[in-house]
């Protein structure tokens, strides 16, 4: 009887000591960086540098209920280039970036929280440009135009396409008008929607060459358990319908 309690207390010792492993420190927070990636993620007032309630967007709608729901504490910042976030992320604890195109490239360099949105990789034309094309190998001959360490703009040159990237993708809108670049390789819906605050519409889909998903990417360093709350906040505001409620409200 004895060795049985003696053994019964062992367990729940260990089983309590596992959770107190399991449980964040009271000051626990995340340092959340995103950049102006419209509908998604973007600066009320439309400029390079925003904090907290200065941001808003489908993601980070959704990001800010994940982060409620699985009481974490975070804060949250806007800025540029993404080219800098994305090396911030990579090197610093507790950092998350969204929103993060899932690839497997991109894979064991983060820990992932997702997928919050969907998207389709395009290659975008200046209206009334007859370029015809059936595969994103035939683009090769084009100047194309991309933005700098974003998936669209690695996964060309992952196909041995050489994209003039730029720091901006707003940047390509103007040099596809001004046949500076012969094609724009961005994202869908994004693309249209900087194109029509620069102004641009009728821009022509040459190429739709692939389906992606927007995710949160954490440092990897970060806790397992921050990972496991806000993956099952996201799954049940999928489950609940909030998700397809904050993307009709931008769409």
């Amino acid at each position: 009887m004895h060795k049985l309690m003696r053994n019964a207390l062992t367990l729940g010792l260990m089983f309590l000591a596992f959770g107190a492993r399991a449980e964040l420190p009271a000051d626990y927070k995340v340092v959340l960086l995103t950049e102006n990636f419209p509908p998604f993620n973007m600066a009320v007032d439309d400029k390079n540098f925003a904090r907290d309630d200065g941001i808003d967007g489908i993601s980070t709608d959704i990001v800010r209920e994940m982060f409620k729901r699985a009481n974490i504490e975070y804060t949250l910042t806007l800025r540029f280039p993404w080219d800098r976030l994305y090396r911030l992320t990579l090197d610093k604890p507790n950092y998350g970036l969204f929103s993060t195109t899932f690839t497997p490239e991109r894979q064991p360099l983060f820990k992932w929280v997702g997928p919050v949105a969907k998207t389709g990789w395009v290659l975008l034309a200046a209206p009334g440009n007859n370029i015809a094309l059936k595969d994103l190998k035939s683009a090769g001959q084009y100047r194309i135009g991309a933005y700098k360490n974003d998936a669209v703009s690695q996964h060309l040159e992952s196909q041995g396409l050489s994209p003039q990237n730029a720091l901006r993708d707003q940047e390509n809108v103007k040099k596809l008008i001004k046949g500076q670049i012969d094609l724009w390789a961005t994202t869908d819906p994004v693309g249209r929607y900087l194109a029509k605050q620069e102004g641009v519409t009728g821009l022509q889909t040459v190429l739709r060459f692939n389906d992606a998903e927007l995710y949160l990417a954490f440092n990897k360093d970060t806790p397992d358990e921050v990972i496991e709350r806000l993956q099952k906040a996201l799954d049940q505001m999928r489950a609940d319908g909030f998700v397809d409620e904050v993307t009709k409200n931008y769409l």
